[in-house]
């Protein structure tokens, strides 16, 4: 369970990045709203997740799968440029969060 809420915490990660590109200064508030939402949620499953599975390895797969998503977010739906190495280190950054859940907590 707490896997999952680490993968959704950093769903939500997405989601504040995604918003901060359009808060202008924090002006807008539909948009700040969804990030200040985002960011608040994305933390609270973290924290929840931590208590389970060692801070450093939750940390760096929430990370993870804030980062990789974000690039996704930016790849199709604002035309990021997308070429073989990146999909490649895409690869890998899924690779290294999958082999964290494999060894677990030893």
């Amino acid at each position: 369970m707490a896997w999952a809420l680490l993968l959704l915490g950093g769903c939500f990660e997405v989601g504040f990045t995604t918003c901060l590109r359009f808060v202008d200064n924090f002006r807008n508030i539909p948009w700040t709203l969804g990030f200040l939402v985002s960011a608040g949620l994305s933390m609270l499953l973290l924290e929840v997740a931590a208590r389970t599975i060692p801070m450093g390895t939750a940390y760096l797969v929430w990370g993870g799968v804030g980062a990789l998503g974000t690039v996704l977010v930016g790849i199709l739906w604002f035309g990021e440029p997308v070429n073989a190495a990146r999909i490649a280190l895409m690869l890998m950054l899924i690779a290294c969060i999958g082999g964290l859940r494999l060894v677990g907590n030893s």
